[in-house]
Order: structure tokens, then sequence, then C-alpha cells
């Protein structure tokens, strides 16, 4: 083998050892927290330190000024809420169904899940106080900047909140009840075979927040009908 060869050969060794080794970088720090069966490996923000156990699940408390968001002009972005992550086979379906309960306090306190691939592409989800005092279901699809979509008021202090996925569609649903489902937002999925599923608290504008998460399951199996997230 020509000198010239070899040296092209051991250059596409290394730019496709260098992709592989980007496609499996995890995100955030190792964690070990185990609830309903569920292991969330890895946190963010230390995010395992703020989680406690409760008989039925667990809570998640954040620090003051702490969210995600990437704001539109480019720039501005927030990252240092606390997230605990369990990793899903995203080439297979799956529904991650969680009870969440916030206690809210300040403007944009809330208890969220998350779809997560990296800093900079993430879905939340959350159930969050509005700045009319009111508590909502809100969405925000952050792919280099953020969305922020408000949807339906919800006086009860808990919903049940569900993502679920086909490895094509992804869908977000709410329920008051554990039984009736509202869709919230329905997209294409396109992240990563591994992805992360995440628990968080936040207080934007306050002095720290708790959400307790309960009845925290996870299926193999999607939805059977996408609109009514059953």
């Amino acid at each position: 083998m020509s000198k010239c060869i070899r040296a092209a050969t051991l250059l596409v060794a290394a730019i496709l050892l260098s992709r592989t080794a980007q496609a499996e970088e995890l995100p955030g720090t190792a964690a070990s927290i185990t609830v309903s069966g569920i292991v969330f490996e890895r946190q963010l923000n230390g995010g395992a330190a703020t989680a406690a156990p409760t008989p039925d699940g667990l809570t998640i408390t954040s620090g003051a000024k702490t969210d995600f968001f990437r704001e539109t002009d480019g720039i501005t972005a927030y990252g240092n809420a606390p997230v605990i992550l369990t990793s899903v086979d995203n080439t297979r379906p799956f529904t991650f169904t969680v009870k969440v309960a916030p206690q809210f306090g300040a403007t944009y306190d809330a208890g969220a899940l998350y779809m997560w691939e990296r800093n900079d592409k993430w879905l939340k989800f959350a159930f969050e106080r509005d700045e009319r005092g009111q508590s909502r279901i809100v969405t925000v699809r952050t792919h280099g900047t953020s969305d922020d979509n408000n949807h339906d008021v919800v006086p009860e202090k808990s919903a049940y909140m569900r993502v679920s996925s086909d490895t094509v569609s992804l869908g977000f649903y709410y329920s008051v009840d554990g039984r009736s489902w509202h869709l919230v937002r329905l997209l294409r999925n396109d992240y990563p075979p591994r992805s992360w599923l995440g628990l968080s608290a936040q207080s934007p504008t306050g002095f720290g927040s708790r959400a307790s998460f309960t009845e925290i399951r996870m299926s193999d199996r999607s939805v059977g009908d996408f609109r009514a997230g059953q």
C-alpha cells in the first residue's frame, strides 16, 4: 500500500471515528435514579441532587431564575434548570406518561417533561404558570432557537402528561383524569436512534420551585390514535 493511500485510509478512519464519538456523546453527567422501574442515568445542572424520592414517585426542586429557553434573537439562551434523563430507543415505538404537580409561585414556574438531543435541540412539555397567574399546558420546540406555545388552561393542581412515538410521529398529550386525553402537539420525530426523555422543574422569574412526578410509566408501544392520544 502506498503512503498516499495509507494516509487517505487513516484520514477516513479518523473522520468516521470522530463522527461515531460525536453521535454517541452523552448529555450532561452520570446519574443513577430509579423510579417505577425506569432508570434516569444522566443529569443536567445537578438534577439528581435536587431529586427526592416519594412513596409513589419523586420531586425535583429548582433554584431561582432557572429555565431552558433560547430566544429568537439567536443570542440569548438560558440553560440552567435541573433535569434528569432516561435513554429511549427511538427506533422503536414508546409512550412515556407522568402525572405532574408543580408548586406554582412565580410566573413560569413549572414541572416539565423533555425530549432531549442536545443543548440546542430539545422539546419541552410543561405544566406552567402563565403571565396572568393561570396554570396551563405549554410546549417549547427548540432547534437553534425556541418557539413558545401556550395551550389549554388547566385549573387542577396536577395534570397527566404523555409523550408518544411510533418512530415517525411524535405526539404530546395531557389529561386531567388519566383517561381522556387531549392532543397538544403532533410533529415529525426527527430525533436520533438513542434519545433522552427528561423530568425537570423550573423557576425563570422566581426564587425556586418544586414539582412532583408520580404514576411514571414507560411503554414499548405508541398510542393507537395520534389524534386521541390513546
